[in-house]
């Protein structure tokens, strides 16, 4: 999300999109994931040493319940700028969804706003024209994502055809940067409030992917622009991104809308049929904030991001989507 410019007296040159908040209540258009279990443990901290020289942080769960002798989906979960890995675990619920579903859930860092101080734990990718010392510092970090995937296929059995990422915001707009650059390991992206800032985009295997937005998103427009934050950029409109795919997964040129007969605020656009079996859907949810939609805030973002719309939960639609996407 972009964050308010009379709630954090920050200036930079360069685009910021902040925060998330995030689960759990009820499902929209998608089949649901089954209600989720307790998770055995929390992720662990660990530490990596990228190819351009720097020390990145990630957060792994890996639960207990799975199977034996059996290569699991991974999933990568992007916090949203002026967030970070820790309060994405918390506040996307994924590790239940994990528990429950048998698959790894990482949760990568982005680069610190600041070295240290009360903002050295917010953190910023550079998914492209955005965000903030990621863009300044053109950190790679398809690098790091690429290198992370690697390094835990090396230590757990994880399925090739199974392996997405998710985001929100900051992160949302990554995930898009993952399809367009590292689709030869990312398989299908599920994303809530983002945009498509990278160009051109050419992704060289077909990446399903989900669009959540919000028709009353202030911080990136639903129909893109400049939001109310300090982003400092006129985003993309999101519904752009999902054309982009549509075309790079050689789906059928018109999209067919309909309504989720469980909630009418919702309404998905899908393009269908696609290459190799990918879908391309945009759900648009009427009168949902920028807040990552199923459940209160944990973390005092509701300046910032507007109050979360709980009667849809992005994790479980998103990891709904994922899961019936696998490659071929």
């Amino acid at each position: 999300m972009a964050l308010d410019r009379n709630t954090v007296p920050l200036t930079w040159s360069v685009p910021l999109v902040a925060c998330a908040t995030i689960v759990a209540v009820a499902f929209g258009s998608i089949n649901p994931a089954r209600a989720a279990s307790t998770p055995s443990s929390r992720a662990v901290t660990q530490s990596i040493t990228t190819s351009d020289g720097r020390t990145r942080t990630f957060h792994l769960y890996v639960p207990r319940s799975l199977p034996r002798h059996e290569a699991v989906p991974l999933l990568v979960a992007l916090h949203g700028g002026f967030g970070s890995g820790t309060q994405f675990e918390t506040n996307s619920g994924f590790d239940q969804l994990a528990a429950a579903h048998h698959f790894i859930v990482v949760y990568p860092d982005g680069t610190p706003i600041r070295p240290s101080g009360p903002l050295a734990d917010a953190r910023v990718w550079n998914g492209g024209r955005c965000c903030g010392p990621a863009v300044v510092e053109q950190v790679d970090d398809v690098g790091f994502v690429s290198q992370l995937i690697d390094l835990i296929a090396q230590h757990h059995d994880i399925d090739p055809a199974r392996v997405y990422a998710a985001g929100h915001s900051n992160g949302a707009i990554m995930s898009y940067r993952l399809a367009c650059e590292l689709s030869d390991k990312i398989v299908a992206i599920g994303v809530q409030a983002g945009s498509l800032e990278v160009e051109p985009c050419q992704p060289t295997h077909p990446v399903s992917v989900l669009h959540i937005h919000g028709t009353a998103d202030r911080n990136i427009p639903i129909d893109g622009g400049r939001g109310d934050g300090i982003a400092g950029i006129a985003f993309q409109p999101p519904r752009a991104a999902t054309a982009t795919f549509a075309r790079a997964d050689g789906c059928a040129a018109n999209r067919a809308t309909t309504k989720s007969p469980d909630n009418a605020d919702v309404s998905i656009e899908t393009w269908q049929p696609c290459r190799d079996g990918t879908r391309v859907e945009f759900v648009s949810v009427a009168g949902a904030s920028h807040a990552w939609m199923g459940r209160a805030s944990t973390r005092g973002g509701r300046a910032l991001t507007g109050a979360p719309y709980t009667k849809y939960d992005s994790s479980a639609a998103i990891w709904s989507f994922l899961a019936a996407h696998p490659r071929p």
